[in-house]
């Protein structure tokens, strides 16, 4: 299709993370053992929470949509990096590449607004433990959840469908492993002044409005700890958040950085988009499972549960 003198471009080419077919080989081992550690990780949450009845409190409830999130967040686009490692010539239609870019801000949007959640659930927990029950109450951990998932799919459809409407011209070389809406203003003949003021404020109102409740939750946690004059009492209080601050570090951190800084195609954008979209949904459930006692305990009645009903089972037969 033409415009004017200019050619309408309807596909991509994603350069991807490397041009050498030996470093490819490396990397496609390396990103198949992330993702199928991110999903036996993330199910494995998900399986442990839903059957543990210890586990049915607001704070797991949460963290179970935040392992179905991460599912999402890496299967949104690690197939499709895994796929791209074994092909030569590494391409993605137009409409492919808004639709991975939607979804991309659609559950990492939705997973900043549950971080936040989950830190007024610790506020509750450690500063009001009291009224907690009251402060937490099922009816509003589910608003919180789809309140959640409602403002970043707001967020995601304005920003994609003011994507859509540009034209792309000529150049159709993405220098990045996936698609992600940043990535597709340098490509555009259109005048994209809007699109860049637009991600911007809603980049910038997604994360501040999300970040300043944590930092606002995390102020009062720590007072409350130093006002605790046991040592092995402040130790043990911190301990209960410490998973939670672990996980906002790693994705606050490289989303941020990776939204806010200039589409470059720079190996630091690449690093900090791998960073937030591949390697912290891996990392989670290690962060909740390892350092946090009641989920150790959960998953050694699980696995206990179920070895003795397979050792039964055996039996039987």
């Amino acid at each position: 299709m033409t415009l004017g003198n200019h050619t309408i471009v309807t596909q991509f080419l994603l350069l991807g993370l490397s041009t050498d077919p030996h470093i490819q080989a490396l990397l496609f081992v390396l990103f198949l053992e992330i993702y199928l550690l991110t999903l036996m990780g993330n199910l494995m949450m998900l399986l442990v929470i839903r059957a543990d009845s210890h586990l049915h409190m607001p704070m797991f409830f949460f963290l179970s949509h935040l392992s179905l999130l991460d599912l999402c967040l890496s299967s949104v686009t690690v197939p499709k990096i895994l796929k791209d490692l074994l092909s030569e010539t590494k391409t993605i239609s137009l409409r492919g590449c808004l639709a991975q870019g939607f979804f991309v801000l659609i559950t990492a949007g939705t997973e900043c607004f549950l971080l936040s959640a989950m830190a007024y659930d610790r506020y509750a927990a450690i500063c009001h433990p009291l009224l907690y029950g009251q402060m937490m109450k099922k009816q509003l951990c589910v608003q919180l959840v789809w309140g959640s998932w409602g403002l970043a799919s707001l967020n995601a459809f304005i920003n994609t469908l003011l994507a859509a409407n540009l034209d792309f011209c000529e150049n159709h070389t993405i220098s990045h492993y996936s698609c992600e809406v940043p990535s597709l203003f340098p490509l555009s003949c259109s005048d994209v002044s809007i699109n860049l003021i637009v991600l911007l404020c809603s980049s910038l109102m997604h994360g501040f409005g999300t970040l300043l409740p944590i930092v606002f939750s995390y102020a009062h946690i720590v007072s409350t700890i130093l006002s605790i004059s046991s040592t092995s009492g402040r130790s043990k209080t911190f301990s209960t958040c410490s998973s939670h601050l672990t996980a906002v570090s790693f994705f606050f951190g490289s989303g941020f950085l990776r939204y806010l800084m200039p589409t470059s195609g720079s190996p630091l954008e690449l690093i900090f988009s791998v960073q937030y979209g591949v390697v912290t949904p891996m990392v989670n459930p290690l962060i909740y499972s390892l350092r946090n006692k009641e989920v150790k305990a959960a998953v050694r009645r699980t696995l206990g549960k179920y070895m003795f009903t397979a050792f039964q089972t055996a039996e039987n037969r």
